[in-house]
């Protein structure tokens, strides 16, 4: 465990070199203390796969003071507040017409396409961060068997929605963004909405779970193709 200076309002607090569950939950209970210890002082936690930046107001409090708070919090593991979040079951429309490297990764994997969104189903995956754009969480760990890396040149734009998968990692892009992802099918649930409350359905530390659906299912649900 280490605690960095990240500027003049914040430190890092590093729990690990790797990401796992473990470090995860860590990091959910760490967070959760840290806010009930630091009220006004705290403005924002930013939670990461093995860090949690902690920015706080200068004006009201110091680095060794949110230092030895870090430091109470990790010491006072729990408190009530659970290992890991809700659990949140997200639809996919599978398909090569919303997953255009569907069939090229079952074909990699020396698997049928049918055996592929089997397997991406099965899984329970934690949302270990959210970032590169609002809503975008990043979700582990696939099954080794559909593991794919990144495409060597991304696309220009990833329809919204896309759910993708890139190392042992999985995803559902929120917004049409550029990408480099393998992408398999796409969900209809809004990844964020800044004027929903809350403004994305999952958070760090919750589950997510995908559930086949068919494309007229898709479509009713709001889904674009």
């Amino acid at each position: 465990m280490r605690i960095v200076t990240a500027g003049e309002d914040a430190l890092i607090l590093y729990l690990g070199e790797k990401m796992s569950p473990a470090i995860a939950a860590r990091i959910r209970q760490t967070g959760a203390q840290l806010r009930l210890m630091m009220g006004a002082e705290l403005i924002d936690l930013t939670p990461s796969y093995t860090s949690l930046l902690v920015t706080f107001d200068p004006l009201t409090t110091s680095h060794r003071t949110v230092r030895a708070k870090i430091q109470q919090a990790i010491a006072q593991p729990g408190n009530g507040v659970a290992a890991s979040g809700r659990l949140v079951s997200l639809p996919v429309f599978y398909s090569p017409e919303t997953g255009p490297d569907l069939e090229d990764l079952a074909a990699g994997a020396g698997l049928s396409i049918e055996q592929v969104i089997a397997i991406h189903q099965q899984r329970e995956y934690l949302v270990y961060a959210i970032g590169f754009a609002p809503g975008f969480a990043f979700l582990g760990e696939v099954d080794p068997r559909i593991a794919k890396p990144r495409l060597p040149t991304p696309r220009l734009r990833v329809p919204r929605g896309s759910v993708a998968i890139a190392g042992a990692q999985t995803a559902v892009y929120p917004a049409a963004t550029p990408g480099g992802w393998n992408l398999i099918g796409r969900c209809p649930t809004r990844m964020f909405d800044p004027e929903a409350e809350p403004n994305m359905p999952v958070g760090v530390g919750d589950r997510v779970r995908f559930q086949a659906i068919e494309r007229q299912q898709f479509l009713a649900l709001g889904g674009e193709l």
